[in-house]
């Protein structure tokens, strides 16, 4: 009786694992796409349900259903860290810092004043107010280096972060389920070092310690996920 209902066991643990990891993927999904915060944190609570099934003592039969695991888990990591780190910067700075166009933040150049260019105003061409970068009703430009409200010369700093960030949780999340999370320290240390001029600001101090590690520890549970169930 016990031998033959060994199967079933199996089968139920790891449909059970995948059915959740692929819920959570496509929430994960939806929150990319919408941008909506509410989608990023049920992604988050199906990647928590998934890891307490993965800690139940695994039945064997991972031949097939491992693989699938780690495919499905591997792009949760790439997709879902990118919504969770967005998540995180907005509990811990409510957006108080306005948003680029290029996926960085805009910040001023330590309070400097900054003289217009004759015939511009704020940046703009005075004769141009339609103009792409001109600022909009709150004052701020939609632009990079333009001049604020206050005669601040405006600049945008960790830009590329939505390429940078699925680069990252790809080598990381890579890196662990290959059985080799040294790799972690290479990762982390050639992103420090690219964004180490953009640093000046407390902004960019804060908006990149918070992404960075948010997205590590996203990418860090999803291969998590997938050596627990195997072990």
């Amino acid at each position: 009786m016990i031998s033959s209902s060994f199967p079933i066991v199996a089968y139920l643990y790891w449909m059970s694992l995948l059915v959740v990891t692929t819920g959570s993927l496509v929430f994960a999904i939806l929150a990319f796409r919408r941008q909506k915060p509410q989608f990023a944190a049920v992604s988050g609570g199906a990647l928590a349900a998934a890891l307490m099934i993965a800690a139940l003592p695994s039945p064997g039969g991972a031949t097939v259903s491992g693989v699938l695991l780690g495919m499905v888990a591997l792009g949760l990591a790439v997709v879902g860290g990118g919504p969770a780190a967005l998540l995180a910067l907005r509990l811990a700075t409510n957006n108080s810092v306005p948003q680029g166009q290029h996926g960085g933040i805009l910040v001023d150049n330590g309070g400097a004043p900054v003289t217009p260019e004759p015939g511009r105003a704020s940046g703009v061409d005075a004769g141009a107010p339609d103009a792409p970068d001109a600022p909009d009703a709150t004052g701020v430009p939609d632009g990079e280096g333009t001049v604020g409200t206050h005669g601040t010369f405006v600049h945008e700093v960790l830009r590329g972060g939505l390429m940078i960030g699925i680069l990252e949780r790809l080598a990381v999340a890579g890196a662990i389920l290959a059985g080799f999370p040294e790799a972690i320290a290479v990762v982390v240390a050639i992103k420090g070092v690219g964004r180490f001029t953009e640093l000046a600001t407390a902004e960019a101090r804060e908006r990149f310690i918070i992404g960075t590690l948010a997205s590590l520890i996203w990418a860090c549970a999803c291969a998590a996920l997938v050596q627990i169930a195997l072990t």
